[in-house]
């Protein structure tokens, strides 16, 4: 599995977001994260499509899009269109998960699955060889700027463990309070792919995404 560093753009600057989504494309992250929240699912409003479709213009790198919205089925098609390369919903959202991940996968592009802090992992079984991603929040989806969770690490290692149980070696995404200081914890409990805001866009960009990618690499 190769670890990989998926800024997010909920903590960027958005009077100058192309420019900031620039710097980590230039620094080497691989991934740009997108938070869409939807005032339902979760307490905050945030962006959508149109947001979206202007920025894929900036760059060629994966858009990483993690949809904190209530019926995710709905709109799937909307977010492939404007440029997702990887959409992934939450368990929690949908009573049925498998449509809105054969919806994803339909558009040709990668499904993910997500699940908040207080869904126990166990739930992830049915869909473990059916999606290209698991994203275990280590905080509580809605909010920037959170404090890790740190029963997430036992979480992540429990979800890595199935995966290796079914011979798996899907990517795991975490998200949320994740920082050069703490980073190292959850790539060796089992995480590869690490989402981080306020640890890239609060300060230099480009030296807080090299600094993280030097860690990633060096695991």
């Amino acid at each position: 599995m190769k670890n990989i560093l998926s800024p997010s753009i909920l903590s960027a600057d958005f009077n100058i977001l192309g420019q900031q989504i620039r710097e980590v494309d230039e620094a080497g992250a691989e991934y740009i994260h997108i938070d869409v929240m939807d005032g339902i699912f979760v307490p905050s409003i945030s962006y959508g499509m149109p947001v979206i479709k202007s920025i894929r213009k900036t760059t060629q790198k994966v858009f990483d899009v993690h949809i904190m919205i209530t019926d995710p089925i709905r709109y799937i098609e909307e977010f492939a269109k404007v440029g997702a390369d990887i959409i992934t919903f939450h368990l929690e959202a949908t009573d049925d998960a498998m449509a809105v991940i054969d919806k994803i996968h339909g558009c040709g592009i990668k499904a993910g699955i997500s699940i908040k802090p207080g869904t126990a992992v166990e739930e992830l079984l049915p869909y473990l060889d059916k999606v290209d991603m698991i994203l275990v929040m280590t905080v509580e989806p809605g909010f920037g700027g959170q404090s890790f969770i740190p029963e997430s690490i036992g979480r992540v290692k429990k979800v890595r463990q199935m995966l290796q149980k079914r011979g798996l070696t899907t990517d795991i995404e975490v998200d949320g309070g994740i920082y050069t200081e703490n980073v190292s914890n959850v790539l060796d409990a089992g995480a590869n792919v690490i989402v981080s805001g306020s640890g890239v866009f609060k300060g230099n960009v480009s030296e807080n995404v090299k600094k993280f990618i030097n860690i990633l690499q060096n695991r």
